[in-house]
């Protein structure tokens, strides 16, 4: 089910209703949310449903197991702990390996060896979602070995993994976070909620007002990338960049903010990251929840940056490899992150990946303008399907047809989408230093101008939402 349908308009006032009429008692509206959950994600395919409860359920086995051996082998320094958490975790990643990158690794063995004609391909079906909660479900079983959580029971587990908002496309939240708040009778607060509902609208706004409408041009401009000058593959490229963040930050938006309708606080996945100034900063406001699971899942137990910068070095590529990896199964998700990897080494080398403790200014506008640039030649690599097409596309942007007029659609497409664009970075220049566009901005004048400004966003949102009923544009990171 997407967030921006019909079926989802209707489905959340009712799991709202019935949610906190069950407030008083917890388990039941536990299990309420894991069953109206499981069919949020049945609504694409009930088959899914056996993947996510089997890594689900493999999951809270193995933290009950973890929670409970107390004996070790006597012939290896293994304990049986450590086993059941290897093993579950061997099992979770060997099923996300067979159905996202089984046929992938199969095709790049054939053509290195020219044996395309004796290998065969699996004819299967990517779960939705599955690189999500596979990541949560390590998470959970890898935090009860360490001793960060208690193992909880199963229709808590379920309702960690497969929690309606964040399984499709995050955030990845901890169980350190999110599972205390499960355990807990909820208390509806009016605050939270109405800022869930701003939060809500405000993704609305970037997906389907501004990433469906950057879609268009981009797609056009894709599709016959060998026909287009370098000026309008440029203006393509800022499209897409402008597009994927409006798309995936306004799912993050709308998960975190239908959460926060059922008393769920989420850590925040986007904070402005094109107001960053250097690319480090950049990935500290880039999909949060993937980075920092990374970092502590893979980076630190490496050695992180405490054993010099050469082992800096390999440790940021060794995760800037997984992370592209784990955005797909092609060559250019693995350029993409070996690009991302070696912006790095300079600042490494400068010692100038430390947080920055204040946030950007109109002072930083260069800098904020240089890392932007070298974002979106990542997000060429990215959206191209082969490398040599990125390569082709980056060439004719470096020609001398990038000096002549590009491609523009009709006024009436690109007059408002500039309009809009416009709207959305003024807006989060604004509430940069907050957790969501719309957070404070509405504080800016009187009662009356705020709720005119939200009416005005609505309506924009119900407008293009209408135009695209029965023909919803799905989110970019759902194939992930």
């Amino acid at each position: 089910m997407l967030f921006n349908t019909i079926e989802f308009v209707i489905f959340l006032p009712i799991v709202f209703a019935i949610y906190w009429l069950l407030s008083k008692k917890l388990k039941l509206q536990n299990l309420f949310v894991v069953l109206a959950s499981y069919m949020f994600y049945a609504w694409w395919d009930w088959r899914f449903l056996i993947i996510l409860f089997g890594m689900s359920f493999l999951s809270w086995g193995a933290g009950w197991l973890i929670s409970r051996e107390k004996y070790t082998f006597n012939f290896k320094p293994l304990t049986i702990q450590r086993v059941l958490m290897i093993g579950n975790v061997i099992i979770d990643i060997g099923i996300l390996a067979v159905f996202k990158y089984y046929n992938f690794f199969v095709s790049s063995f054939a053509d290195l060896f020219g044996l395309q004609n004796s290998i065969h391909s699996l004819k299967i079906v990517l779960p939705l979602g599955i690189s999500f909660f596979t990541f949560q479900a390590i998470s959970y079983v890898v935090d009860v070995y360490k001793r960060k959580i208690e193992p909880t029971n199963l229709i808590d587990c379920l309702f960690y993994i497969g929690f309606f908002p964040k399984l499709l496309a995050g955030p990845i939240e901890r169980p350190t976070n999110f599972i205390p708040q499960i355990q807990k009778p909820r208390v509806f607060e009016y605050g939270l909620a109405v800022d869930g509902m701003r939060q809500i609208l405000w993704g609305a706004f970037k997906k389907i007002v501004v990433a469906d409408n950057c879609a268009i041009y981009v797609n056009q401009v894709w599709g016959d990338y060998a026909n287009q000058s370098g000026s309008t593959l440029l203006l393509a490229a800022i499209f897409y960049t402008i597009q994927i963040y409006g798309d995936f930050s306004g799912y993050s938006d709308m998960a975190i903010g239908t959460a926060k309708l059922l008393g769920f606080r989420f850590r925040d996945n986007f904070l402005f990251p094109y107001f960053s100034r250097n690319v480090a900063e950049f990935w500290r406001r880039w999909h949060i929840s993937l980075n920092t699971w990374f970092v502590d899942y893979v980076y630190v137990p490496l050695g992180g940056s405490r054993n010099g910068k050469w082992i800096t070095i390999r440790n940021t590529f060794v995760i800037f490899l997984l992370s592209g990896l784990w955005h797909g199964a092609n060559w250019t998700y693995v350029a993409w992150g070996l690009y991302h990897a070696l912006l790095f080494v300079p600042l490494i080398m400068m010692g100038a990946t430390k947080k920055y403790k204040d946030t950007a200014t109109w002072q930083h506008i260069p800098q904020m303008l240089l890392t932007f640039a070298l974002v979106v030649i990542g997000w060429i690599i990215f959206r191209s399907e082969t490398i040599d097409q990125a390569w082709e596309i980056m060439c004719r942007i470096c020609s001398i047809s990038v000096l002549t007029v590009p491609y523009l659609m009709t006024r009436t497409y690109y007059i408002p989408i500039v309009i809009w664009i416009g709207i959305m970075m003024l807006v989060e220049w604004y509430d940069r230093r907050t957790e969501h566009g719309l957070r404070t901005v509405s504080g800016l004048y009187k009662k009356a101008v705020s709720i005119c400004f939200y009416l005005a966003l609505f309506i924009c949102v119900e407008y293009y939402f209408f135009r695209s009923i029965g023909h919803a544009t799905g989110f970019i990171y759902f194939q992930f």
